[in-house]
């Protein structure tokens, strides 16, 4: 009878550690799938900045940071741009030219070139977005451009990174 029981707690305490290991593993394992990264910071007194960077891969596997932000002043204005850095030395955009943003379901949109005057570099862009913003839809977006060589730039953002943009700017 002894042996039974004893064969019995074995089993269970066994059955036991499996459960607890793979409960202890599934969470080092487990990694979101969208991570928030809106940064904020006080650039100057009344003055906020509200970040949020991804990178991104075009279709050519060139890695872009694609850096939304919205900057608000002490006397109550905003401005919500977006930020596209390439690569030095194997992006090169044109300026000035107009950002097309293309939802999944085909609403096209034209953010104005915020660098039209002068880029700090050739492989950086900024771009108007706050009226796009308000409008786009939380889903799959395209955002297109030509680049230098006749080259062009398609980045494909998803729902997730939309959603963060919108909790930045909530219009």
């Amino acid at each position: 009878m002894w042996c039974k029981i004893q064969r019995i707690l074995s089993w269970l305490l066994l059955v036991g550690a499996f459960i607890l290991l793979v409960s202890i593993l599934s969470g080092f394992v487990a990694v979101p799938t969208a991570a928030a990264s809106i940064r904020q910071m006080e650039e100057a007194p009344g003055q906020i900045l509200l970040q949020s960077r991804h990178q991104l891969q075009d279709a050519r596997d060139n890695t872009w940071q694609v850096i939304l932000f919205k900057r608000s002043q002490a006397d109550g204005t905003e401005q919500v741009n977006l930020r596209l850095v390439g690569f030095p030395g194997s992006t090169a955009l044109i300026h000035p030219q107009a950002l097309k943003v293309v939802s999944a379901a085909g609403a096209t949109f034209t953010a104005s070139d915020a660098f039209a005057d002068q880029a700090p570099a050739d492989n950086v862009g900024q771009y108007d977005f706050k009226t796009i913003l308000e409008q786009l839809p939380v889903a799959a977006t395209t955002l297109s451009l030509v680049m230098r060589h006749n080259q062009r730039l398609q980045l494909s953002v998803p729902p997730e990174v939309i959603l963060e943009w919108k909790a930045i700017s909530p219009n």
